[in-house]
């Protein structure tokens, strides 16, 4: 630090006269002031020397005041680039407080304290328009909403977004993860003015009867994804218990000690073990419940081999495929309701008691629930709850470094963060993209003249 090379920079902002901050109505100097302002430089420690201007005021705001300079906030030590370089690394870069502290003292030798990195937030929050970005919101809502909830600590972050138009609407910190919290956001969502046409939720007791309360007239979609999911649990627990099965017929133990090699060349000869058979079949389970269209050459040959260790495994693989078929987006709902009849009337299904147990999962008022985006028009069917669920990742993944930040001020101020960020990243990358295009229209090209 003492062999780092430091520069001063001068700024002045003193005229004769200077208008008010709160007023505007200008007052004339009276005097000068210079003060030392730490910037941020690449490997060099850089002063700006601010000569500012005190005045004396004509209005009834105060007897006097200061001029500013763009940039750097009244009795700062710090310019605004380093606010900003806090916030990104912050926002951007996910790092913690500590590493961002050593992230700034070793590359622009910024020894930064912890009350400092808590006044950028500050600082970058009380320049947010959350009633702008409600209103915004508002504006673009598509009418589909995705609801979910995060387990911060002994917090929990109820969270609404827009898949269709990919936003996040609003969202809610609360002390308890209960159907009276549930209900209180969606109510003020409600008050808000949003009323969507469809809801699409995962498969917990909190939300059928709030939604029946506060938005009638919206579709109730349960998340096709944690269907499937539970499904496929079923599936798996059937398979696992043929391969136990096939397990249990055994046949030789294996000698101790290493085989020789006539040995090795017999069990070559005679083939895979029942327990290897099972333990194939283990090892590759998840190819039971894998589409078709997702399936390589060589996992084709795995699964044909699986069926010859285990030919009721086919039963298996043709039950997950007409779930998937069950939940073709695109069918019609009269179509859907015949397949989940044919599907539940099976004796073949009913007589396996995991698979009907699966099939209990596709109770008649469940299922309409299910089939519930059949009734969108097809350019906005959602059928799962992940662009919630994805955002819900992407804020634990920004918070859990911040293991400091467990009080409720803390953690909201953060999400406010986040979120005006996302904001004008969305509204950059808008503007980015009909820039080109509108120049280009507006572009007149005319013939050189002969």
């Amino acid at each position: 630090m003492d062999r780092a090379h430091v520069r001063v920079v001068s700024k002045s902002c003193a005229p004769e006269t200077f208008p008010c901050p709160r007023c505007g109505e200008r007052g004339r100097r009276k005097g000068t002031h210079t003060r030392r302002v730490r910037d941020i430089a690449y490997g060099e420690i850089v002063f700006l020397e601010l000569t500012v201007g005190e005045y004396r005021a004509t209005c009834a705001c105060c007897k006097t005041f200061r001029s500013q300079i763009e940039g750097i906030e009244p009795r700062a030590e710090y310019t605004n680039r380093v606010r900003e370089a806090v916030i990104d690394r912050l926002l951007e870069d996910g790092m913690s407080a500590h590493r961002l502290q050593q992230a700034l003292r070793r590359d622009f030798l910024l020894d930064l304290s912890d009350g400092f990195l808590s006044d950028c937030l500050d600082w970058k929050v009380r320049q947010t328009d959350m009633p702008g970005y409600r209103q915004w919101t508002l504006d673009n809502f598509s009418g589909t909403l995705c609801i979910d909830e995060l387990h911060l600590g002994h917090r929990t972050l109820l969270l609404a977004t827009d898949p269709i138009g990919d936003f996040p609407v609003a969202f809610a910190v609360v002390s308890a993860n209960d159907q009276a919290h549930m209900r209180g956001f969606l109510n003020n969502l409600r008050n808000h003015g949003f009323l969507p046409q469809v809801v699409v939720t995962d498969g917990s007791n909190l939300y059928p009867t709030v939604l029946a309360d506060l938005w009638p007239h919206a579709r109730h979609q349960l998340c096709v994804f944690h269907v499937l999911k539970d499904i496929n649990t079923h599936v798996f627990d059937a398979l696992r218990r043929l391969r136990r099965a096939l397990a249990r017929k055994g046949g030789r133990k294996r000698r101790r000690g290493r085989p020789s090699k006539a040995q090795k060349q017999a069990r070559a000869r005679r083939g895979k073990t029942k327990t290897e058979q099972g333990h194939f079949v283990w090892k590759h389970r998840h190819l039971i419940v894998t589409r078709p269209e997702h399936l390589d050459g060589r996992q084709r040959r795995w699964l044909s081999q699986m069926f010859g260790y285990l030919p009721a495994l086919r039963a298996l693989r043709a039950f997950a495929l007409r779930i998937y078929r069950l939940f073709d987006p695109e069918q019609s709902p009269h179509q859907a309701r015949c397949r989940r009849a044919a599907l539940v009337r099976d004796a073949q299904y009913q007589s396996d008691p995991d698979l009907s147990s699966a099939l209990e999962l596709l109770s008649a008022e469940k299922f309409d629930k299910m089939m519930a985006f059949l009734h969108s028009p097809h350019a906005r069917r959602v059928r799962t709850n992940n662009h919630v669920e994805r955002t819900n990742r992407r804020l634990r993944y920004l918070e859990k470094v911040r293991y400091k930040w467990r009080r409720r001020r803390t953690i909201v101020r953060f999400i406010v963060l986040a979120l005006d960020r996302w904001h004008q990243q969305r509204l950059t990358q808008k503007q980015t993209a009909v820039t080109p295009d509108t120049q280009s229209k507006g572009v007149e090209t005319r013939k050189p003249a002969s």
